[in-house]
């Protein structure tokens, strides 16, 4: 069976500081693009889409991982010309982590200094109930 595929989010609402164009669309079109030629990295393992807004609007534009079981990244100050290499070189890092955790150090390029956020992952669901005891 299949797992299911790792999620990336891109604010489409993010305004570039310098021009106040909206660089959400771009990066998505790039970073899909580029995920699609990047091996064994198939864009069937990750969703790329568009989200109205992340509330990162001092650093746009903002990027986020997210994957069942793993700990959410939430990245600004993206690019989409500049920072497609190190989103996707973090998505291949980001698949292949079992916890999605990794310290500033582990992470590509630019990556290293622009985490917003670092969400743990969900509780797995304790009994058949679907509740989690706190």
């Amino acid at each position: 069976m299949k797992s299911e595929p790792h999620r990336i989010f891109v604010c489409t609402s993010c305004r570039d500081k310098t021009t106040g164009g909206r660089p959400g669309p771009q990066l998505i079109g790039r970073l899909k693009s580029a995920l699609r030629s990047v091996c064994p990295v198939a864009d069937t393992d990750f969703i790329v889409s568009g989200v109205a807004c992340m509330a990162g609007c001092a650093r746009p534009c903002v990027v986020a991982f997210q994957a069942a079981e793993k700990a959410a990244w939430l990245f600004g100050d993206m690019d989409p010309q500049a920072d497609v290499d190190d989103l996707v070189a973090f998505a291949r890092q980001y698949r292949d982590m079992g916890d999605g955790w990794c310290s500033s150090g582990q992470r590509p390029g630019k990556l290293r200094r622009t985490a917003l956020a670092r969400v743990p992952a969900a509780p797995v669901p304790a009994g058949s109930d679907g509740k989690v005891s706190l």
